[in-house]
């Protein structure tokens, strides 16, 4: 599967293989060993360190049900007349699809499939970047598309990437891409990152955005012996991330339903307050799934919000 696709999670494999993620987990790790692939967290991929990038063929194979819902909760940060840059991704694609349903929206974008997704809504205005085109991920790169971004101002940016983690931010393991999404940033008033649980730890090549400057971060639920991505979460909402999980057991504040197909996303208050990339303060959350750390007394608490 690793050959055929670039890369795999486990998640996907135990499912595949029909047997558990802890088993799969063991083999994979005997699998490296041998020198046939490279353990990432939350899957594996093809040899090749931090400078490899799987294509969008392979990338829209995985995780398909955590981006679905992931996309879902990032579409209701999108309000009626706004203006939003929506970089490239499998991710970003399917926020598009659910975009399609905003009137007045502008959607300013250097990927050719947020384009795509985009182009018989009626009610959306798409502004495409110039550029060169990245066959790999259908995306416009390079000094034209930095150059058609100067000058520009929205509200907020929806970036995905390669790895994302608490020290580091948000990072991508191709140059070009790497240079347009930091523009992107440069146009936003607000970041927002779609990131599976996949991607948390993980750490790439080229930084995109630090992680003082992601405003929110919306990602999926974590499996509970995940520690590793949990303790990430943990770090992300330490430092002032917005953290927002789509979880199957929590409640939507504000009491409206979630989008047909969508998980419940948790929020939890952080103490404290940090500013904004524009200035301004802040609101800080913690996610409730996040707090499934090591120690018991973190156990307890979440333990604890579940039963609430």
């Amino acid at each position: 599967m690793v050959r055929a696709n670039g890369a795999v999670s486990l998640r996907e494999l135990a499912r595949v293989v029909q047997t558990s993620e802890v088993t799969v987990r063991r083999d994979v790790r005997a699998l490296e060993a041998e020198g046939l692939l490279d353990r990432r967290h939350g899957g594996a991929v093809l040899p090749g360190g931090l400078t490899r990038e799987s294509g969008f063929p392979q990338k829209s194979h995985l995780s398909t049900a955590e981006k679905t819902a992931i996309a879902d909760l990032a579409a209701g940060l999108v309000g009626e007349g706004e203006a939003i840059v929506v970089g490239a991704g499998t991710t970003t694609q399917e926020l598009a699809r659910r975009l399609a349903r905003v009137p007045g929206l502008t959607v300013v974008t250097n990927s050719l499939l947020v384009a795509q997704a985009l182009a018989h809504a009626n009610r959306v205005e798409v502004v495409m970047t110039g550029g060169t085109l990245r066959g790999s991920n259908y995306a416009l790169v390079g000094s034209g598309a930095e150059q058609s971004l100067q000058g520009l101002r929205v509200s907020r940016a929806f970036l995905s990437g390669s790895g994302l983690t608490a020290e580091r931010g948000l990072s991508t393991s191709n140059m070009l891409s790497a240079s347009v999404d930091r523009a992107l940033v440069h146009a936003a008033a607000e970041v927002v990152v779609l990131a599976d649980h996949t991607k948390l730890g993980a750490d790439t090549m080229f930084q995109t955005v630090p992680t003082e400057l992601i405003t929110r971060l919306v990602t999926d639920e974590p499996p509970l012996h995940d520690e590793r991505a949990a303790a990430e979460l943990q770090s992300l909402a330490d430092q002032g991330v917005e953290v927002t999980v789509a979880g199957p057991d929590a409640d939507t504040p504000g009491g409206d339903a979630p989008p047909p197909g969508s998980r419940p996303r948790r929020d939890m208050p952080l103490p404290g307050q940090r500013r904004t990339q524009n200035g301004g303060l802040g609101p800080q959350l913690r996610s409730a799934s996040a707090l499934a750390d090591v120690s018991g007394e973190q156990r307890a608490r979440v333990a604890d919000l579940r039963r609430r």
